[in-house]
């Protein structure tokens, strides 16, 4: 059930896209223990200027392939975001060859009471899930 969206920067191919989106479903399955059907992802492009994203005084450079990945979760324990966070890195240098660096993730957590996967209805309290 986490919702991943993907900020990047305009070019990549479809191709590379599905890569990307791939890698990602793998690390949240092993990550989050999610069922392999449990995928929400969303890609959204953006030209150079549009996005800027430094470093926060770490002290490494960015680059065109910079990927920002926002994930939207029920609770999960530091355990599994920090594993989330090291797979993510893992997965998406060795598959599509992103650079750690430029590799930037954050979640935000909600209850299930904030779900609703259609039909109206918050089907994590009406038991359907």
């Amino acid at each position: 059930m986490p919702l991943l969206r993907f900020d990047v920067i305009e070019g990549r191919s479809p191709e590379e896209l599905k890569k990307l989106l791939d890698a990602a479903h793998i690390a949240m399955v092993e990550a989050f223990d999610v069922p392999v059907r449990d995928r929400y992802q969303i890609v959204h492009q953006h030209a150079p200027h549009e996005m800027i994203i430094e470093d926060t005084g770490l002290g490494f450079a960015r680059t065109p392939e910079v990927v920002i990945i926002s994930v939207v979760s029920k609770e999960r324990t530091p355990e599994q975001k920090e594993l989330l966070y090291k797979l993510l890195v893992e997965r998406l240098e060795r598959g599509c060859g992103i650079a750690p660096s430029d590799v930037m993730i954050s979640i935000v957590e909600n209850g299930i009471d904030d779900w609703s996967f259609g039909y109206g209805r918050a089907q994590f309290l009406t038991g359907e899930l």
